[in-house]
């Protein structure tokens, strides 16, 4: 059974810095993603970034390309998601998924079927 459990989130000024983890359970098969959405208020949820089992490369939006980081710890079954340079505008609750989409979906809502609970990130201005 894959659960996935974030942690990390909390208020932080623009500018600032936040690691989220995602720490996961039973993702065995080769084929997996991991990847980071968020949904902010009135919005609908985003893709942010994602990592790949097969070929451990991470893939990001335009949006926060440059300014975040996914990478995978094997050794504590995490994802993680390192926010540099963080603007009012990435203010949103977070959320992790898990999925085995091909590479042209890993952007997709519907290609993940386990989500974690979700972790808010707020930044001032």
């Amino acid at each position: 059974q894959v659960q996935l459990a974030e942690s990390g989130g909390g208020l932080v000024q623009a500018g600032g810095s936040l690691r989220l983890a995602c720490v996961y359970s039973g993702l065995s098969s080769s084929s997996t993603t991991v990847a980071w959405f968020r949904q902010g208020p009135g919005t609908e949820r985003e893709f942010v970034g994602a990592f790949r089992w097969n070929n451990r490369m991470p893939y990001y939006s335009d949006s926060v390309k440059g300014r975040f980081t996914i990478s995978r710890d094997n050794a504590q079954n995490t994802v993680v998601l390192q926010m540099n340079s963080l603007k009012p505008e990435d203010t949103a609750v977070y959320s992790c998924a898990a999925g085995r989409p091909v590479l042209s979906a890993i952007r997709r809502v519907d290609m993940y079927g386990t989500w974690g609970q979700g972790t808010q990130v707020t930044v001032s201005s």
